[in-house]
């Protein structure tokens, strides 16, 4: 979604939408402490233009509402710790919200991290998460490199395959810098994230070729096509493209989301809405001054912007940059929201007898 696109958005102060989304998931039984935890992940990404996994996901008969009604979502999860070292540890999600479950992961991982230098955290059993970069970035004011990622339901082919076999699988990393705008690398681990077909589909938009197949594996411009045949391609779309790093990098992460928790999202049926999460922090102190670390990287983002832009492009960018000058326009002129997802909104405020202030 673009905020070019603005002849069919309304803008939504974000204040205002974070509270209308924790009093929905209220509604549908969280505490409102983890409540507010969830509305703040998926506000977030509506934030940072990643709208595919912003409340685009709210829904009366789909993605989190339908999960929490229909108790695919656990909202008053007994999270535990099953093992623990150090430096590590195992969670039991208990079928709980993944932002709420994602959280607690991601805050021991750094507490951890403070203590010896190095925290890692495992989830089993957990459910969708939201926006990846919302666990890694956590560990930025504590001068730390944050690292999240999750493995998914099925809805992606591998290189030379037609059926769909594993998930979007998505990797984050965020690190600290001095000046510059933190570096966040927040990537689906398929040419696009699933949440842009809905995305696509809601303005009609084609997607590009490359992103997805149709129910005869053949390749498609049709995001309602693709949402039905739920077939992904993986990063770089083709073997001669490269695809078969995107289906390597899905499978590490399955492997330390999935094989490592006893989670493997890819040979769950989907119904269950099943994931594994895997998150690290790495204390910068343990191993040189943060302040010459983040000087370094400073330079390092700034000699990669200062590459000559190709034609038609103003500038190079690094990852976290346009997310976060989103952020800042979306802070101050509200979020740009499609109008079918303004009705949507209307419908559960109706629905779960949430008062709607967002227009």
């Amino acid at each position: 979604m673009k905020d070019r696109d603005l002849r069919t958005m309304i803008l939504v102060q974000h204040q205002r939408l974070e509270r209308f989304v924790g009093l929905v998931f209220q509604r549908l039984g969280l505490p409102e402490a983890d409540a507010m935890t969830a509305a703040k992940v998926l506000v977030m990404a509506d934030l940072r233009g990643v709208d595919s996994h912003g409340v685009i996901r709210l829904s009366l008969h789909k993605w989190y509402v339908k999960a929490l009604r229909d108790g695919i979502i656990n909202p008053k999860p007994r999270i535990q710790i099953m093992n623990e070292t150090p430096a590590s540890a195992l969670i039991e999600g208990d079928g709980g919200m993944g932002m709420v479950v994602g959280r607690q992961a991601a805050e021991l991982a750094i507490e951890k991290a403070r203590r010896v230098g190095v925290g890692v955290v495992a989830v089993r059993n957990s459910r969708h998460f939201g926006m990846s970069a919302y666990y890694a970035m956590l560990a930025l004011p504590h001068e730390m490199i944050g690292i999240s990622m999750t493995n998914a339901g099925r809805q992606v082919v591998p290189t030379f395959g037609q059926e769909a076999k594993y998930g979007t699988n998505p990797i984050c990393l965020a690190a600290p810098t001095l000046e510059e705008i933190p570096f966040v690398l927040d990537m689906a681990t398929t040419t696009a994230a699933a949440g842009k077909l809905e995305v696509a589909a809601r303005s009609a938009h084609p997607i590009p070729l490359g992103w997805a197949l149709d129910d005869k594996s053949e390749p498609t411009t049709d995001p309602l096509a693709a949402q039905r045949a739920r077939k992904l391609l993986p990063l770089g779309g083709t073997r001669d493209g490269g695809s078969h790093k995107g289906y390597g990098l899905a499978v590490m992460v399955e492997i330390l989301c999935g094989v490592l928790t006893g989670t493997l999202a890819c040979t769950t049926p989907p119904e269950t809405g099943v994931r594994g999460h895997f998150f690290g922090a790495i204390n910068i102190a343990a191993f040189r001054p943060v302040e010459e670390f983040k000087k370094e990287l400073d330079n390092l983002l700034r000699y990669l912007k200062s590459t000559p832009p190709e034609k038609g492009q103003n500038r190079v960018y690094v990852a976290g940059e346009i997310e976060h000058e989103t952020t800042q326009e979306r802070s101050v002129k509200g979020i740009p929201l499609h109008a079918s997802t303004i009705t949507r909104l209307r419908e559960l405020s109706e629905q779960l007898n949430v008062p709607y202030d967002l227009e």
